[in-house]
Order: C-alpha cells, then sequence, then structure tokens
C-alpha cells in the first residue's frame, strides 16, 4: 500500500512540475513571439545610434529611419521616439505631422504618437512670447485632434480658445476695441490659472508657468493698447446695445435699478414669500437685472438664474429635467461659489420631475441657512415645453415647489403678464407678486450717457445729453444704442467737436437702421388694430376712433401714454420708426 501510495504522490508531483515548466515555457514562447523580443533590442540600438550620430539641428532626417518606419508590428515602447519626433516639428512640421499620422493609423506606436504630441503642444505654448504668437497657435495646433488625446491633459483646448479670443482682439478697428476684447481672454487665463490647483501636479507644473507667461505678454499688450487709444483721442465706443450685461464685464454700464433689488429681497426674506413676477417690454433689462442679482442681495440668499430658452429646446420630459439641474448647478457656482449636490440621472431619466423634486429637497438639507430663487428667465417658454411633451408636469413641479417647500421662492421672468399667457397658467400664478421693469430714472440714465466707464472724456454738451433722454425716455437698450451710433458718428468727424443736440437729431436714422430688428418686433408682435392705432397717430398726429381696451393694452405695454394734450407715444424713437415705416 505504502509502495503504491508513494508512486502516486510522485506521478502527481511529476505531473505538476511538467505542467508548470510547459506553462512557463509557453509564456516565455510568447514573450518572445507575440512581444518580439529578440527585435527590440537592436531597434534599441539602432534608435541610439540615429540619436547620436545625426547632427541636433538635422533630427528632422532621422524620422524616415525610425524603427517603426522598416517594422510596423514592434509592441514593446522604444525610447526617445515621443522626444525625437517633437524635436524634429521644429524644424519640420509636415514630416513630423506625416510621422504621427504614420505611427497612428500603421503601427502599434498609437501612445508614442499622443506622447510626442503633447510635448509638441507644450512647446508651441511655451514659445508664445508675442500677442501675434498667441493669436497664431490655435491654428498652429489645428491639427491636435479634439479632444486631445490623454496625454496632451484637458488644457490645451482652453488655450485654444484664449488664442482665437486674442486673434479676434487683433481684428478689432480701433485701439481701444482690442484694449477692450483683451479683458475676456485674460480672465479666462486668469480663472485657468486658479484652477490649475484642482488638476494633476504634473499638469500644473506643465501648464503652470506658460500661464504665467501669456498672463503678462497679455497684460503688458493691453496696457500698451490703453496708452495708445488716449493718445489717439479717440472717443472710446464703450456703450453696450443688444447683450445682457453680466457683472464682470458691464462695469458703470448697468445703472440704478436698486428699487427693484431692495423689493426682491424683502420679499424673499419675509416669513412666507411669494412667487415673485417681474415682467417689462423686451430690452428692458430684465436679464440684465437677475445677473447682477446675485450681488445685491444678501449672501444668504442664493439666486439661481435659468434661461429657458435652453429648456424649450428639449423634446422630453427627461431632457427638460436634466437642463433644469444643469442650469441650477453652474447657476450656484457662478452666483454664489457653491456646489449643489450631483441629482440623481438614473432616477431623471425615469420620473424626471419627481427626481427634482427630490433633489430639490436634498439641496434645502444640505445647504441649511439658506434660501433658493430660482429666476426663471424667459418663463413664457415653458408653455412650448407643454405643448411639445403634450404635458404639463414642469408647471405642476414648479407649483408643488411653490407650496411645500419653503426654502425654494421661484421668480418667473418675462414680458408678458398673466392675462397675456394661456388660461391654464392662472392655475400656477397664484398669491404672485408682480414686479415691473420699465424706464431708468433720469439721473441714472445720465450717468449711464457721461460716464459709461471710468476716465470717459466729456463728449456731450448739456443740451445733447437732455435730448438723448427725450428721444428714448431713458429706455436702457435705446440710450445705448444712441449714445453708441453718436460716438461713432463723431469719431468719424474731421474737425470733432462735442455732441450737441443737432448731433443727436442727425444720428437718428442711423438708430433706427441699427435698432431696426428690436424696433420691428416691438411693432409687428402686436395686433392689427393696434397697429392701426400707432399708424393714425404717427401720421395724423391723434387717433380718430380706437377702443378704450385697446388705449388701456397699448399704455400698459408702454407704448402710448395718455396727458392733458390727448395720446402720444411715450418714447419718440419709437414713433420716429413707425413714420419711417409708412414711407
Amino acid at each position: 500500500a505504502g509502495g503504491v501510495a508513494g508512486g502516486v504522490a510522485l506521478g502527481v508531483a511529476g505531473g505538476v512540475a511538467g505542467g508548470v515548466a510547459l506553462g512557463v515555457a509557453g509564456g516565455v514562447a510568447w514573450i518572445l513571439g507575440v512581444l518580439r523580443v529578440y527585435f527590440w533590442l537592436p531597434e534599441l540600438l539602432w534608435l541610439l545610434c540615429l540619436g547620436f550620430l545625426v547632427p541636433e539641428g538635422k533630427v528632422d532626417r532621422l524620422l524616415r529611419w525610425l524603427p517603426p518606419q522598416f517594422d510596423e508590428l514592434i509592441i514593446l515602447p522604444l525610447p526617445f521616439m515621443a522626444e525625437f519626433i517633437a524635436q524634429a516639428h521644429r524644424q519640420n512640421p509636415v514630416a513630423a505631422r506625416q510621422t504621427l499620422d504614420y505611427f497612428i493609423t500603421s503601427t502599434n506606436q498609437q501612445a508614442v504618437a499622443a506622447q510626442a504630441m503633447a510635448q509638441i503642444a507644450v512647446d508651441a505654448l511655451a514659445r508664445c512670447d508675442t500677442v501675434a504668437a498667441i493669436a497664431a497657435i490655435a491654428d498652429e495646433l489645428a491639427w491636435v485632434p479634439s479632444p486631445p488625446p490623454r496625454q496632451v491633459g484637458p488644457l490645451l483646448p482652453e488655450f485654444i480658445e484664449v488664442s482665437q479670443a486674442v486673434r479676434a482682439a487683433q481684428a478689432s478697428t480701433s485701439a481701444y476695441r482690442q484694449w477692450e476684447s483683451l479683458g475676456p481672454p485674460l480672465r479666462q487665463l486668469s480663472q485657468l490659472k486658479q484652477g490649475l490647483v484642482q488638476q494633476d501636479p504634473l499638469l500644473a507644473t506643465t501648464y503652470g508657468s506658460i500661464v504665467e507667461n501669456w498672463l503678462g505678454v497679455l497684460n503688458t499688450a493691453q496696457a500698451n493698447l490703453q496708452a495708445q487709444a488716449l493718445r489717439s483721442g479717440e472717443i472710446p465706443p464703450v456703450y453696450i446695445a443688444g447683450a445682457a450685461l453680466a457683472p464682470d464685464t458691464a462695469g458703470q454700464r448697468f445703472r440704478g435699478r436698486q428699487d427693484l433689488f431692495r423689493e426682491i429681497e424683502t420679499l424673499a426674506r419675509a416669513d412666507a414669500p411669494p412667487t415673485l413676477l417681474l415682467y417689462g417690454g423686451r430690452r428692458t433689462g430684465k436679464t440684465s437685472a437677475l445677473k447682477h442679482l446675485p450681488r445685491r442681495v444678501g449672501p444668504d440668499l442664493v439666486p439661481l438664474l435659468v434661461d429657458l430658452q435652453g429648456a424649450a429646446m428639449n423634446t422630453t420630459l427627461a431632457g427638460t429635467a436634466k437642463f433644469l439641474a444643469t442650469a441650477m448647478q453652474q447657476a450656484a457656482r457662478q452666483a454664489r461659489n457653491l456646489t449643489l449636490p450631483a441629482p440623481d440621472q438614473l432616477a431623471l431619466e425615469k420620473e424626471p420631475f419627481a427626481a427634482l423634486q427630490q433633489w430639490f429637497a436634498t439641496i434645502e438639507q444640505t445647504a441649511r441657512g439658506k434660501r433658493f430663487l430660482l429666476c426663471l428667465d424667459e418663463f413664457e417658454r415653458l408653455s412650448e415645453i407643454v405643448n411639445t411633451t403634450g404635458s404639463r408636469a414642469p408647471l405642476n413641479f414648479l407649483r408643488y415647489i411653490i407650496q411645500n417647500q419653503p426654502g425654494w421662492i421661484l421668480l418667473f421672468s418675462g414680458s408678458h403678464t398673466p392675462d397675456e399667457l394661456e388660461p391654464y397658467w392662472s392655475d400656477y400664478l397664484i398669491n404672485t407678486q408682480s414686479l415691473r421693469l420699465s424706464y431708468l430714472e433720469p439721473a441714472d440714465a445720465r450717468a449711464l450717457i457721461q460716464h459709461p466707464i471710468d476716465d470717459f472724456p466729456d463728449v456731450y454738451e448739456p443740451e445733447a445729453v437732455d435730448a438723448i433722454l427725450a428721444l428714448t425716455r431713458c429706455q436702457p437698450y435705446f440710450v445705448q444704442l444712441t449714445c453708441l451710433v453718436l460716438v461713432e458718428y463723431l469719431n468719424r468727424l474731421p474737425d470733432r467737436h462735442k455732441a450737441t443736440a443737432a448731433d443727436v437729431n442727425t444720428i437718428v436714422p442711423k438708430v433706427l437702421e441699427r435698432g431696426g430688428e428690436v424696433l420691428r418686433e416691438r411693432f409687428q408682435t402686436l395686433p392689427q388694430e393696434h397697429q392701426a392705432i400707432l399708424h393714425q397717430l404717427a401720421s395724423r398726429g391723434a387717433i380718430s376712433e380706437a377702443s378704450k381696451a385697446s388705449l388701456q393694452k397699448l399704455v400698459q405695454q408702454e407704448i402710448l401714454e395718455l396727458g392733458d394734450q390727448g395720446c402720444q407715444f411715450q418714447i419718440p424713437l419709437f414713433q420716429r420708426y413707425v413714420q419711417s415705416i409708412m414711407v
């Protein structure tokens, strides 16, 4: 029995040992056969010889002699190839890129190609020591894939954006425009510098000096352009007509609205805050005011501005809910540098507004002591979502938030009053506190005209300022537009002088041309009956026949006003437009 057992044990041991030996032998054979190690050593020696034999200034000549050029099956990495390609790119960019294309499409050296791209990109960014070089880098690196390979890092697209912005600034028509246009890329670089601390240490080290260099170049250029603009005597064309005024860039070009901010904060701090409805005609500055709101209310109130024009592009309830969540997260970071908890994406897909309701409750629990003011700009777009999806779930969700979550206050912003909306809105705008945004106060409009930025030159006669105020009725868009056209007119005069009331009258046709789309929309969106009334008033100076309801509606829309002298246009510039389309 003992002999039999011993024999079995020896047999098993021998079989195991033999199996291990065969496994080791098979592994070695695979390494030698598939990885082709026996070719790797001579190819490494060949690569080293190339490095020693080829002069530094002629590295591009060795590209066609790199081992993968005649051995496409190389799998194991060879050192120094990425460095050789990066050096060759400085001397012969075309040949280097051809080599990269070949490595990517015809060999197993894609990782080497990505490493070479990273070195080429960093080298190109680091060599930008002039504004022209920074502006050119977007084209110089346009061949790098987007998104770039992992080895290049996530920051290259931001440098490309800065380069494109600098290129656009160089194309501006005056020294002042160039100076002003360098502001956004400088701000983007500053934000990039701050964000480097959150990046991988190697990336932060690699790109940190580049950011500092670019900031130095562009700051110097901006200072030189500002001095050049002052020497030229050009009146800075700084007025902004059309775009919403962001707090980071608007400066003194956003004026007034203190009463509005004070009322919003007072209502939002009430024990039982109402739903707010901010309304006013188009281009009265509603979006601009909401953008400035975080800086005008206390830190315990978190305004979250969401533009519902973007939400209206979604065709599903899940898409709408996801848009709202993403927009609110971005708004919280911008308004208070606050990171909201992430919503449950799977739940948003299955039951979008139930998931959004739970997310709101979670936010309220994690940010105790704060109230959230959800500002829904262009709120009328919700009707498009209701029509597209066939569901009032978004409106039902908002009504639930209004009634059940005290940490949330809703502010609807738009150009319509409740009586102008679909009948079903009456169920959702219960107990709404209306806030009307109208004309600027004359003192604020005068300050906007004369001091849109610091050190703005004295270019207006007092009568010219009065003429602008009268022509525009202190409507902010029309004030900015008129001043913008007037400054352009003065800058074209050979014997430049201060603006006069006659100059204001001279430029009115150009103002009507430049503001044509806004004026046309204001007129053509009116019912035919209202258009006919305006035609009568503009042509005859009086209205022969009109219903009381129509006149009241035109007064409510800040188009007409009723006074001792009868009915007249509130904004003379709009009257001039109506007269111009009658010719």
